[in-house]
């Protein structure tokens, strides 16, 4: 008989011959499989300071069994360190990775910029080949980008394209002047066509503008008079207007109609500017009838009777037209570009050669 079989008390822990039965719990109980660990990778932004991580972040770190990172130049190797975390700079590949999580262990890998294209295409390579068990896999953002956070990014490259590019190296504020008169009209058209996608690269047009005369500016060059300011001065300056002229959102006052605002918004922007007229700060090399209207709208703001000049010509009959407009809620340059924009259409239809 065999000696791991039965043939008397089914309880019995010895076989006829002395030796130990194996039990059933004994039988069905196969080898423990060594757990396979945990790989997270750590994202952070560069466009937030580093150091300032999550507190998920911060607690995989410390309780991780090997924190690696492919790039030694990290920024945020130095604040890792100075907490007491000890960084490997090593770049191991899928398999390394999986098997240095082999026993349970953690293992957080902190991605460079690129987020780690080469090791992630690895490790889904492993795991659709089927072959190996797979560590659990978690990706952590530490850090994340605000609202605005790739403003940044343009501050750089406008930073790198200032220093390194021949032509933008040369430029001054009154040589792009013009570039910043098109790209206004182009955003402008961008509006009036209803072009979404137009609309977007012609407000990252008209914000180039914007980035490039600040870098220029923050040099402090001749156009300067040797007084720079930064694009965050620039920034800071428009932040503190609009909380100035807007008391009824930031303040105490009240505004509960468009008129009520745009009311606050004139009383403070005439106690800023102090001005002696109310044409003060209307630039007079605008288009002409936007010129005439702006003048218009000042004129009926402020309450003034002002007869409009008399003369002969045509220039006496468009100021005539670009008032009356005005007064009636009409942009008379966006409706002459509108009649304009119906001419070039009429213009093409007449151009094509007749059909059939």
């Amino acid at each position: 008989m065999n000696a791991t079989s039965f043939d008397g008390d089914p309880n019995a822990t010895t076989g006829p011959d002395g030796a130990p039965n194996a039990t059933g719990s004994d039988l069905a109980a196969p080898a423990a499989a060594p757990a396979p660990g945990r790989i997270v990778l750590l994202t952070t932004s560069h466009r937030v300071a580093p150091g300032l991580l999550s507190w998920p972040a911060w607690q995989a770190l410390r309780g991780a069994d090997q924190v690696l990172c492919a790039d030694g130049t990290h920024p945020q190797l130095p604040y890792l360190r100075e907490a007491g975390i000890t960084v490997d700079e090593t770049a191991p590949d899928a398999q390394e990775l999986v098997d240095a999580c082999a026993g349970g262990r953690t293992v957080v890998v902190v991605a460079t910029g690129e987020g780690e294209p080469r090791l992630t295409d690895g490790l889904a390579r492993l795991a659709g080949s089927g072959r190996i068990q797979m560590p659990d896999l978690e990706l952590l953002p530490a850090s994340y980008d605000l609202p605005g956070a790739r403003l940044l990014d343009l501050v750089q490259v406008m930073d790198r394209i200032r220093l390194e590019c021949p032509w933008s190296s040369q430029q001054t504020h009154k040589g792009l002047a013009k570039y910043g008169i098109e790209e206004a009209y182009e955003l402008v058209e961008a509006i009036e066509e209803g072009d979404r996608d137009e609309l977007r690269e012609e407000l990252g047009d008209v914000l180039l503008q914007v980035v490039f005369h600040a870098r220029i500016a923050e040099e402090g060059g001749p156009e300067d008079e040797d007084a720079p300011f930064s694009i965050d001065d620039v920034a800071g300056g428009i932040v503190t207007k609009l909380i100035h002229r807007h008391p009824h959102v930031f303040g105490d006052e009240t505004a509960t109609t468009p008129e009520e605002v745009k009311e606050h918004w004139l009383r403070t922007k005439a106690e800023e500017k102090r001005r002696t007229s109310v044409t003060e700060g209307i630039p007079l090399g605008q288009p002409g009838l936007a010129l005439a209207a702006k003048l218009a709208s000042r004129v009926r703001t402020a309450g003034l009777d002002v007869e409009l000049p008399r003369g002969e010509g045509v220039g006496y009959e468009l100021l005539a037209m670009a008032t009356r407009a005005e007064a009636e809620g009409v942009d008379p340059e966006a409706a002459l570009r509108a009649a304009a924009r119906a001419y070039r259409d009429a213009i093409r239809a007449t151009e094509r050669p007749a059909e059939g």
